[in-house]
C-alpha cells in the first residue's frame, strides 16, 4: 500500500483511519528565522550596539584583564567575614521569604482558591514585587533602615517571597486533581485539602525552588553592598573607586569558589529530596 507522509491514512482493525500530522514547511522555518534575524537587527540599531565598539575596545579589556593578574592572594584575610556577611544575609533573606511565599503562592493557586477577586489581586501584587530589582529595594531598606546588613536582609526577604511565590503557584496549578477532588467528595475542608492533598505533592518541588533562590540570593547580596546594604558588596566598590583590580580580582575569585560550592550543595539536595 503506497503511503503519503502528510494526507494517507493507518488503517487499523476495527477503528476509523488515523492521518499522519502534516509536518511543517520549510518556507515556515525560513520566515522564523528571518524574523528572528530581523528583530536582533532593529534592536542592534536602536540600541547602537555594533561590532566595531566591541573590536575597538578590546585593546582595553585586555589592559583591565592584565591589571587583574595576579590577583592580591593576600587580601582573602580582609574579605573573608564580609562573604561570611554576606551568606548570612542570603540565608536569612531566603528563609524569610519562603515562608512568607507559601500563603501568597496558595492564594494565587487557582485550582484551590475558586474567587477571582482574590486570585488576580494577589498575583498582581505579586507581579509588582517581581518588577522591583533587587539593588533598588536594597536602596529603599537603607533609606529607611540605615546602613548595613538588616537593609539587605529585607531586600532579600522581598525579592525571595516574589520568586518563590511564582513558581510555587505555578507549581500547585499543575499538581494532580485527582486526591483533592476525592477528599472533596468525602466532606474534607480547605485546610485538610492543603496539608494532606496539596502538600505531599508540592514538597519536594518547594524546597527546590528554595535552593534556588538561595543560589541567586547569594550572588544579589554580594552585590548589594554597592548601595550600602552590608555584605561583600563594599569591597567591591573600594576596590574598583581606587582602581584596585588585582583586589577585586580576589573577591570575584573568592565569590567563584563559594558560589560553586553553595550549587553543590544545593543540587546534592535536590537529588535527595525530589
Amino acid at each position: 500500500m503506497k503511503m503519503e507522509l502528510d494526507t494517507a491514512p493507518i488503517e487499523q482493525p476495527g477503528q476509523s483511519p488515523l492521518l499522519l500530522p502534516k509536518p511543517p514547511g520549510k518556507l515556515k522555518h525560513y520566515l522564523t528565522a528571518a524574523f528572528l534575524l530581523l528583530l536582533v537587527w532593529g534592536s542592534a540599531l536602536q540600541t547602537d550596539a555594533t561590532f566595531k565598539e566591541l573590536v575597538e575596545g578590546l585593546p582595553n579589556m585586555l589592559d583591565l584583564l592584565r591589571e587583574m593578574f595576579p590577583p592580591r592572594w593576600g587580601y582573602l584575610d580582609n574579605i573573608w567575614q564580609a562573604m561570611l556577611e554576606t551568606i548570612r544575609m542570603a540565608l536569612i533573606g531566603t528563609t524569610l521569604g519562603a515562608f512568607l511565599a507559601v500563603p501568597v503562592a496558595l492564594l494565587c493557586a487557582g485550582n484551590l482558591i475558586k474567587s477571582r477577586w482574590i486570585t488576580y489581586p494577589v498575583r498582581f501584587v505579586l507581579n509588582l514585587v517581581r518588577t522591583i530589582p533587587d539593588l533598588l529595594l536594597a536602596a529603599f531598606f537603607v533609606a529607611i533602615l540605615g546602613l548595613g546588613p538588616l537593609p539587605g536582609i529585607f531586600a532579600l526577604s522581598v525579592f525571595s517571597l516574589g520568586l518563590i511565590a511564582k513558581l510555587t503557584y505555578e507549581a500547585l496549578e499543575a499538581i494532580d486533581p485527582g486526591p483533592l477532588e476525592a477528599m472533596t467528595a468525602v466532606g474534607a475542608n480547605l485546610a485538610q485539602l492543603i496539608v494532606y492533598g496539596v502538600v505531599p505533592q508540592i514538597r519536594a518541588h518547594f524546597a527546590s525552588f528554595t535552593l534556588y533562590t538561595f543560589e541567586i540570593n547569594v550572588r544579589a547580596a554580594a552585590v548589594l553592598g554597592l548601595v550600602g546594604a552590608g555584605g561583600i558588596g563594599h569591597y567591591y566598590e573600594v576596590t574598583l573607586g581606587f582602581f584596585e583590580y588585582d583586589k577585586t580580582c580576589m573577591i570575584i575569585i573568592f565569590t567563584l569558589v563559594v558560589v560553586l560550592m553553595i550549587d553543590y550543595l544545593s543540587t546534592k539536595l535536590r537529588e535527595k529530596w525530589i
